[in-house]
């Protein structure tokens, strides 16, 4: 009985372990001469729609799920990285990092930004090229100057500065 309401043998098992204690433990309150097997199919029932009934408020586990919520990088992670690379970006000469945040940050192509720049496509292509270089260059050495040496403007977020970057760039145009 108990396997038919569950569908699950070991479900089922649980069940009639926890209606043989129950059963124990109600023992004083059977009625003899009545029907034993009605009396326990009876709690054994109940308890399998507590435990329905509780189960709805309990999520299946799924552990895809659980290892792709643990695996996923921490948020302020990306905070941090951002910053560094506003602040690595501060130390390429001028026209890389012009280039590089128009191409880059602001999704312009390459002739869009040579267009503001008013340069030749290859200079920007190259700008951009040496620009990535020096980027990877500053932010894999050790390079980078500390946070704490770094002046930001606290008003404002990295992602903020260098899409105002873009914008500033991009009205020259």
């Amino acid at each position: 009985f108990g396997r038919s309401l569950s569908g699950s043998r070991d479900l089922a098992d649980d069940l009639v372990q926890e209606t043989l204690l129950k059963a124990w433990a109600a023992r004083l309150r059977f009625q003899a001469g009545t029907n034993m097997r009605a009396w326990t199919f009876i709690i054994l029932r109940n308890l399998y729609l507590s435990q329905m009934r509780r189960a709805r408020f309990k999520g299946e586990w799924d552990d895809l799920v659980a290892d792709r919520i643990l695996a996923a990088p921490a948020s302020q992670d990306r905070h941090v990285e951002l910053g560094d690379m506003q602040r690595a970006l501060m130390h390429l000469p001028q026209p890389q990092r012009e280039a590089l945040i128009l191409v880059g940050a602001g999704g312009f192509a390459y002739e869009e930004a040579a267009e503001i720049c008013n340069v030749a496509v290859g200079t920007i292509k190259s700008r951009v090229a040496r620009g990535r270089v020096a980027l990877e260059t500053i932010l894999t050495d050790g390079s980078l100057p500390s946070r704490r040496d770094h002046e930001t403007d606290t008003s404002k977020t990295a992602l903020d500065t260098i899409m105002g970057d873009v914008e500033e760039l991009s009205r020259g145009r």
